[in-house]
């Protein structure tokens, strides 16, 4: 397994660092908006890699902070309409195979039940809670416009927070050169830290959630 999952966190990050360095803005904007409609993607990699390379003169800090952030919103709306449209079932079917786990489902069925609206707004920033809230906030018909608002509201620090760091990690770079020689930096360190938590966590589960 462990194999599987550093295999699979080389080419996400490879698909990270070649569309946003390929596609500028628009591919923030592109990896931001897969991530958050439940695809695992994970934020922690495309927003310290944004950062990164706004040490090389490529963006700007508020630019690749926008440009997150607006691709959350973006895929968050399409989660919102798959739980609008499809409700739970459509959730529970076609889940499984985006890595969408009954458990993270119930998850951030409590927060919303447990906050309402504001979990949208909260949750941005807490690990898993943050890519599946917008599916029961679909399903309970939040109010769209306040969806939208709290969506981008709730992403813009978390997009600001991680691109900082990937600037910060940047900063450090030719000392750091020499040990993440083969990939770089930002990826490096959180692909381990993030991506790997996040498949660890959540690759097991599809095949529990298929047997309860």
């Amino acid at each position: 397994m462990g194999g599987m999952i550093e295999a699979i966190i080389t080419v996400l990050g490879r698909f990270v660092m070649n569309t946003i360095s390929s596609f500028g803005y628009s591919g923030i904007f592109l990896t931001m908006a897969i991530e958050s409609a439940c695809i695992p993607l994970p934020s922690e990699i495309i927003m310290p890699f944004s950062g990164y390379l706004v040490t090389t003169g490529q963006f700007s800090l508020m630019g690749v902070t926008l440009a997150g952030a607006i691709g959350n919103v973006a895929g968050s709306i399409v989660a919102y309409y798959a739980g609008v449209w499809g409700g739970r079932p459509f959730v529970e079917r076609y889940g499984p195979y985006m890595l969408v786990s009954r458990r993270d489902l119930d998850l951030a069925d409590r927060w919303f039940q447990k906050y309402g609206d504001a979990a949208v707004l909260f949750s941005r920033m807490l690990p898993v809670v943050r890519t599946f809230i917008s599916l029961p906030a679909g399903i309970a018909g939040m109010n769209f416009p306040r969806f939208v608002l709290f969506t981008f509201v709730g992403a813009l620090p978390w997009c600001y927070l991680l691109a900082y760091i990937g600037v910060k990690m940047g900063e450090q770079w030719d000392q750091l050169h020499d040990y993440f020689h083969q990939l770089d930096i930002v990826i490096g360190v959180l692909l381990v830290l993030a991506g790997g938590y996040f498949l660890w966590s959540h690759w097991p589960r599809r095949g529990s959630d298929h047997t309860s």
